[in-house]
């Protein structure tokens, strides 16, 4: 007879985190079919958000998340996250231009990889390289106020770092 109860002084084993994805392709493939998916540019003080559609081939601009703790902003992110059926993250990942990784790096690293200890879903780290620089010459094309710029920087930025992991998607897809 065996006994399925585990002995108190043995400690459980804890749960398996999966790391975040580098690889797009192995993260589409793990992704339920008509999910969203939420982009993320993770700066210092807020957190960008933005939403794809459930056809995975428009990024919107979410919201932005003022930062306090990390365990309080990733509680709201998840809520976030279940109240839109997302399958999965895209966070971007702030390699330096030669391709190196800075404290902001090792920070967003970090992040997932917390994030990754509380949910399920997939997370994608995508070079976010000149996003916050691409989504400032938009708004300043758009004739955004400099104070208008300030209060959506962080979600076009995460916008921007969506929409190029989802035409990376669509153009994988297409090419198969």
């Amino acid at each position: 007879m065996t006994d399925n109860h585990q002995d108190p002084a043995t400690p459980a084993a804890p749960p398996a985190v999966r790391p975040p994805f580098a690889d797009i392709a192995a993260f589409a493939a793990c992704l339920p079919p008509g999910a969203r998916l939420i982009g993320i540019d993770a700066g210092t003080k807020t957190l960008g958000l933005a939403l794809s559609d459930v056809t995975r081939t428009i990024a919107s601009g979410l919201e932005t998340i003022r930062r306090t703790k990390f365990t309080p902003d990733a509680m709201r992110l998840l809520e976030i996250a279940a109240s839109h059926a997302c399958g999965g993250f895209v966070l971007g990942f702030p390699a330096n231009l030669d391709g190196s990784e800075g404290p902001r790096a090792q920070a967003t690293r970090a992040f997932a990889r917390n994030l990754g200890k509380m949910t399920p879903l997939p997370i994608l780290l995508w070079d976010e390289r000149l996003s916050t620089a691409a989504a400032e010459r938009m708004l300043i094309e758009a004739d955004a106020s400099r104070k208008r710029r300030a209060e959506v920087i962080d979600k076009v930025a995460a916008t921007v770092i969506l929409q190029g992991a989802l035409d990376r998607m669509q153009w994988q897809r297409s090419a198969s």
